[in-house]
């Protein structure tokens, strides 16, 4: 077999390929044995007519297409192996000859990795917000931690917010009734604003049993994006009563014997829950300036693919109704042009950004254990309420094991840019990124251990 690669573009390549038909023996071989089996022919055994009197019955045309869109993808791989091209995306192929007992020829037009040139990640620098911890924030965690141990009582008052109700709703869209949008007995927090736009200004100062109506735009339905008349009856209101914040709750809340004991664990929690906001900040603004710094090409198949992903999943919700799609983007002041366009630009900067952190991995070699992969497999499990077995069995199943593959390296490889970034935050200290993402050193030693162990074992 010969191929050769044509550059049509930085992003786009074809390969042209020619297979002698003396090299295609073991596919006719295939082919024969496989119609042999499904083909009746008086006088023969299933599977054992001989490829003569197949050709007669089915035609030598039949067989040769057969065999040749069996051959296709077998012969496409091995000339991608060959030619060293970093494919992306499946390839359009074309038949450009087939001369019977001499030659098969065919072109494949693909996209492929472009060439980027990385820059000096020393030189990049970035400032992110400082950690810093104040008495409130300590405050907000006791006092949040107080509220999951507080005790709701019923209360003869008009409604106030903090206040727990049970309410009925009812809506009108020009005068009648929407059934999906009545309920009973639902209960609610004041001031939460979890369930319909203006619902908590309408409760605040309703008694039991008084009612109120308002005007609200619904979401969802058939009358998306329509305005609602919506009654709201209170059946009862309930305050909830915190307990005091002293050594017998710090007993009761936790493994301390003192609030002060409390005080310092739940600083501890705060600080470590700010440096995780911190570090993904310092990710965030690191990639951003890496990606200022490079020049990617995308590839237009792989943009487009993004672009059909993301449309998909949103219209998928609207049974793939158009009409009801773009109710709902009206509904949130939004139209499908305006969709369109973000879309496209967010399926733009997704394919940039994967296309250079695999760059970055594969210029700085960049390695993934099978730990590192468990553990993304567990986050993940956890994430979507699955046992890691059932999240495995639905990855497999999807054929995205490869892509979490992918994401881990992409992740290291952006820890790796971050390790040689210069970072400071917004008070003018240097922050040391090698406790949230490591060091390079990190990284070599770990490489040489799975090597080792790689080694040992065999």
């Amino acid at each position: 077999m010969k191929s050769t690669v044509e550059q049509l573009s930085p992003t786009r390549v074809r390969i042209n390929v020619e297979v002698p038909f003396e090299e295609l023996k073991p596919d006719f071989d295939r082919a024969y044995k496989e119609l042999a089996k499904q083909v009746r022919i008086p006088g023969f055994r299933p599977g054992k007519a001989p490829a003569r009197l197949l050709e007669v019955r089915l035609g030598r045309g039949a067989i040769l297409e057969q065999v040749v869109n069996d051959a296709l993808p077998g012969r496409y791989g091995e000339a991608v192996t060959t030619s060293e091209v970093k494919v992306i995306g499946q390839p359009d192929i074309e038949i450009t000859k087939i001369e019977d007992g001499q030659e098969l020829a065919f072109t494949a037009e693909v996209d492929v990795r472009p060439e980027i040139e990385l820059p000096d990640y020393a030189s990049i620098a970035v400032t992110v917000d400082a950690v810093t911890i104040g008495d409130e924030d300590i405050e907000d965690q006791l006092q949040s931690l107080r509220q999951r141990f507080g005790t709701l009582t019923g209360v003869e008052r008009p409604t106030a917010e903090g206040d727990f109700v049970s309410i009925d709703l009812s809506a009108t869209v020009d005068g009648e009734e929407v059934a999906d949008a009545s309920t009973t007995g639902l209960s609610h927090e004041v001031g939460s604003g979890q369930l319909i736009d203006g619902l908590d200004e309408a409760l605040v100062g309703l008694g039991a049993g008084e009612s109120k109506e308002f005007t609200s735009k619904l979401v969802a339905g058939e009358h998306a994006g329509k305005d609602a008349v919506i009654t709201v009856t209170v059946q009862t209101v309930k305050e909830r009563e915190l307990p005091e914040a002293d050594d017998e709750f710090a007993q009761l809340a936790s493994e301390f014997d003192t609030l002060e004991e409390l005080r310092s664990d739940l600083r501890g929690r705060v600080e470590r829950a700010k440096k995780v906001e911190q570090a993904g900040e310092i990710r965030d603004k690191v990639l951003e300036a890496l990606l200022e710094r490079v020049e990617v090409p995308l590839p237009e198949g792989a943009v487009r693919a993004e672009i059909d992903a993301v449309t998909h999943d949103a219209v998928h919700q609207f049974d793939h109704d158009d009409a009801k799609f773009a109710e709902a983007l009206a509904a949130q002041g939004s139209t499908r042009e305006e969709f369109d366009a973000d879309t496209k630009e967010g399926a733009e900067k997704s394919v940039k950004t994967q296309l250079l952190l695999d760059a970055v991995a594969e210029a700085d070699d960049t390695q993934v254990g099978q730990d590192e992969i468990t553990e993304r497999i567990l986050f993940q499990a956890q994430r979507y309420g699955l046992s890691p077995e059932q999240f495995i069995q639905q990855v497999q199943q999807a054929g995205q094991l490869g892509a979490i593959f992918a994401d881990v390296r992409r992740g290291k490889a952006l820890a790796g840019v971050v390790g040689q970034a210069t970072v400071t935050d917004s008070a003018g200290d240097a922050v040391d990124t090698t406790e949230m993402f490591g060091s390079p050193e990190d990284s070599a030693d770990e490489t040489e251990a799975e090597e080792a162990t790689s080694t040992s074992a065999e």
